[in-house]
């Protein structure tokens, strides 16, 4: 046995894995790898986690933050994808790794399932629907154009906008149409647009959005959920001229308006001088033949009105002679109206001293006076009737008084308290009683109760 292998100074774990990892990273270049996502995991940190398989092998990967912030669509669980890796171990635990630089969507047919996933997101939230749709001006007056400053797109649309509205100001906002980082300032000149449209500072009535055609791949950018979502926000009418025929790209179904080239936009928001000069035209001529007819009619007006008019001297006469009539009746009128007032001043003025308080005084004095005859015979009548009716009851009454019951031969007892006796029995034997006669009083004492 070969005692030197036991001799030799042991490495710690930490040294034989950053070891390891000097190793694998200095044999490794970059590599490219194409696989399938598997226990995708995004942190909060922002990077991503995940491993990448075949039918019979995994490698675990990571993607940092600022490498996954650049990638056009988030994978999913299963997705195939191409990576762009820098071969690497994680010395914590010893596990061979790649770090992911670039992510993409494997072939073709992966670019087209990206796209039908985001277009369904975003169809899902809102962002296609037609009541968030503005109007777009069909003669607008300042037009913002977001696209390649080199490209053919905004030559189209300055060849356009000068044949046909020439008027028109154009404010070119250039990005790059394709590649990294494309979407990011296609977006940000989009808001840009509308940031300066919302202040004040550039009056644009629309921004056209685009670039001429290409493959899938080279109209990406145009497939960005950053640029879908800036045109949706936007405030100022936007046109997307994504320079293709058949199909539409998500700026086109989040767009107010979908052009289908650049130069069809520069169409749909001008109004063609040439067919503005013929409508003009058009016009004057209705304006000229317009104008001849109502003169004719006029003159014929004219004409037919001197032969009614007659001479002002015949109508002055008879004016004249009216305004003489009128006077006269005015006269008559005035000396009939003053006749009547003073007639009616003199009636009032009677009325007035019938009503003069010395009248009235007067009138009010000598009714006093018949009043107060009156009153004295009425209570001179009144007091003879009273004092007959009084002697009347005076002997009535005596006629029905105890006196002249008495003066027949009756008499009243009463007790010593002057109680009348009504009956025998009221008073004992030995009582004092008195007897009232016709005329006098008697004292007398009960001395007993005698049968009847």
């Amino acid at each position: 046995m070969n005692t030197d292998a036991y001799t030799r100074t042991a490495l710690s774990v930490s040294e034989l894995n950053r070891e390891a990892k000097v190793l694998l990273e200095g044999h490794f270049d970059r590599v490219t790898v194409e696989g399938e996502i598997g226990n995708f995991t995004a942190a909060s940190s922002g990077h991503w986690y995940f491993s990448l398989k075949d039918a019979d092998a995994q490698v675990r990967c990571a993607m940092f933050r600022g490498a996954n912030g650049r990638v056009k669509v988030r994978p999913s669980q299963g997705d195939s994808v191409r990576i762009r890796a820098k071969v690497s171990l994680y010395e914590g635990r010893g596990e061979f790794q790649l770090i992911c630089e670039h992510l993409e969507p494997a072939g073709a047919g992966a670019l087209q399932l990206a796209f039908e996933r985001l277009k369904k997101q975003l169809s899902e939230e809102g962002l296609f629907s037609p009541t968030a749709k503005q109007p777009v001006p069909n003669d607008a007056a300042h037009v913002g154009v977001v696209t390649s400053a080199t490209g053919a797109a905004l030559q189209d649309v300055l060849t356009v906008l000068a044949r046909r509205s020439p008027h028109t100001r154009i404010y070119v906002f250039p990005v790059p149409v394709q590649g990294e980082g494309a979407a990011e300032q296609i977006a940000a000149a989009i808001a840009q647009a509308d940031r300066l449209t919302q202040s004040g500072a550039l009056p644009l009535d629309v921004v056209i959005v685009g670039r001429g055609g290409g493959s899938l791949e080279d109209l990406w950018a145009f497939n960005e959920e950053a640029v879908a979502r800036t045109l949706f926000a936007a405030t100022v009418p936007t046109v997307s001229a994504v320079g293709h025929e058949i199909d539409f790209s998500i700026a086109d179904l989040v767009a107010d308006t979908r052009a289908a080239t650049p130069s069809a936009a520069a169409e749909l928001v001008s109004t063609d001088q040439n067919e503005v000069a013929q409508h003009l035209d058009m016009l004057t001529a209705d304006l000229s033949r317009s104008m001849s007819r109502r003169l004719s009619d006029l003159s014929h007006q004219l004409s037919t009105l001197k032969r009614r008019v007659r001479h002002p001297g015949h109508a002055l006469k008879q004016q004249q002679a009216t305004l003489a009539r009128l006077n006269s009746s005015l006269y008559r009128g005035t000396i009939r109206q003053l006749k009547a007032y003073r007639s009616q001043a003199e009636q009032l003025g009677s009325r007035l001293d019938a009503q003069h308080p010395r009248q009235q005084l007067s009138r009010q004095r000598d009714l006093c006076q018949q009043l107060g005859h009156q009153l004295q015979r009425h209570i001179h009548r009144h007091l003879q009737a009273t004092r007959g009716e009084l002697n009347h009851h005076i002997k009535l009454l005596a006629s029905l008084g105890p006196e002249q019951t008495l003066h027949r031969g009756y008499a009243i007892v009463t007790d010593e308290q002057g109680k009348v006796v009504k009956h025998a029995e009221s008073a004992a034997e030995g009582d004092s009683v008195k007897i009232r006669l016709g005329k006098g009083l008697l004292a007398a004492e009960v001395t007993g109760h005698p049968e009847h």
